[in-house]
């Protein structure tokens, strides 16, 4: 009774927002707006003044950086966008038993060095809107029930200890995804197979 309490308190403070951050919010709870306020709600330990803060913050910087439009700015020219996809190594590799969506990294093999850091945070956040817009909702339509999670698995194959440029971009990119998802739980694993490749398993959790 506690839990459905504050998400009724957070639910009433959301419809008092302006119009931009509610437009932006929309985005974000793509018809779940109870799943994802519990997503905040657990962040902060269930306390509805810090959810509010939090999540509020998370759509100003929505409406500021203009994230609702950027599925639609694709980076150019085309030429430019292949070499950004081509030394950023991120793609879907197909979905878990469950029906979660599974994103490989090729962090090893990735040299960022085609591009200004701007465009590799640009890919970065449209590849996260894709997965948020696009891949969670289909797969909560195939299901019947709601999907607000997915896998990440970062394959650490090829990294060297002195490719500091690839960990100093992955931070920076990792650092955007934290603001881009505020409110996401996210478990990680770790394997190491016989070749000594590394491999990091990352359970992003949006419901």
């Amino acid at each position: 009774m506690a839990a459905q309490e504050a998400i009724r308190q957070l639910q009433s403070s959301m419809e008092e927002v302006d119009e931009p951050l509610r437009c932006t919010y929309e985005n974000i709870h793509q018809g779940y707006p109870t799943e994802t306020l519990v997503r905040f709600l657990k962040a902060r330990d269930w306390n509805v003044s810090k959810a509010y803060e939090m999540l509020v913050d998370c759509l100003k910087w929505r409406t500021e950086n203009e994230i609702d439009n950027i599925l639609a700015n694709p980076i150019t020219p085309v030429e430019l966008y292949r070499a950004v996809r081509d030394s950023q190594l991120i793609g879907l590799s197909g979905y878990s038993k469950e029906g979660l969506p599974v994103i490989a990294l090729g962090i090893g093999l990735s040299t960022y060095d085609k591009a200004s850091i701007n465009k590799y945070v640009q890919s970065h956040i449209q590849m996260n809107e894709y997965r948020d817009r696009v891949l969670l909702p289909q797969a909560t339509k195939k299901h019947g029930r709601y999907i607000g999670t997915c896998i990440k698995v970062l394959d650490m194959t090829g990294l060297r200890l002195s490719a500091m440029n690839q960990l100093k971009t992955q931070a920076i990119l990792d650092a955007q995804e934290l603001a881009d998802n505020i409110g996401v739980d996210i478990n990680i694993w770790t394997t190491h197979n016989a070749a000594s490749f590394s491999f990091f398993i990352i359970q992003a959790d949006f419901d």
